[in-house]
């Protein structure tokens, strides 16, 4: 078989413990944060499947958004791990074999363009490993223990990693395999990937695509929707 298909994992086994509450079931302007990101590869022509990494309670949801419509491209819900590794490493176990190309990306993340998701695509075609990021534009200081400042840090070359991360799928299984089988604890697949010493080109995203980790994040993500739609 031909292998020209494109899947993305979508990770959303998280606990929330941080938020207090399941942040990718809360609404961000009326529709749940992770329906919102799993709508832009469901848009994005570039995407041909969708397989998400959740534990029951999302799943459950997943099922009831496939059954009322609109998903069209969902093709499994898998169980995720203990660690994100863990619950990537699951996703690929359930790559179909037309699958050339995979992305990644943090069911936390709504506010990732269709344009964007094309564009890293397009890049990790072109270059084998591609990740969506911007520059890093805030001041940084280093901080000790006691929580005062040490040091400013050069920002200089400073990118803020974000996701869709696009890999060929030969390189992100074999990447994965060394990052398994040493037990090794990794936190994006831009990690894995250079561990077996893989350059990864950047894209650019004009769009901010921040992380919901904490309850203020969802109003910031609602002004940035605010904002778009203007």
């Amino acid at each position: 078989m031909l292998k020209t298909g494109v899947t993305v994992i979508v990770v959303a086994a998280g606990s929330s413990r941080r938020m207090g509450f399941n942040k990718l079931l809360e609404p961000l302007a009326g529709v749940p944060v992770l329906r919102r990101s799993l709508m832009a590869f469901e848009k994005c022509a570039a995407i041909d499947r969708i397989i998400v990494v959740a534990g029951a309670e999302v799943g459950e949801v997943i099922e009831k958004w496939r059954v009322e419509g609109g998903l069209s491209k969902l093709g499994a819900v898998v169980a995720g791990g203990a660690e994100r590794h863990d619950s990537v490493a699951a996703g690929l176990t359930a790559l179909g074999e037309e699958c050339e190309v995979v992305a990644v990306h943090d069911g936390a993340r709504p506010l990732i363009h269709v344009e964007q998701i094309s564009h890293c695509v397009d890049m990790a075609r072109a270059h084998g490993a591609a990740v969506c990021a911007r520059p890093l534009s805030e001041t940084i200081k280093r901080v000790d223990s006691s929580g005062a400042v040490v040091e400013a840090v050069d920002r200089e070359g400073v990118w803020v990693m974000e996701t869709p991360q696009v890999f060929e799928r030969e390189l992100l299984e074999r990447a994965y395999a060394e990052v398994m089988n040493g037990g090794v604890l990794v936190t994006d697949e831009v990690s894995a990937v250079q561990r077996i010493g893989v350059r990864v080109q950047v894209v650019n995203n004009a769009w901010a695509n921040p992380k919901i980790t904490f309850p203020g994040d969802l109003a910031l993500a609602e002004c940035l929707l605010e904002a778009w739609s203007k």
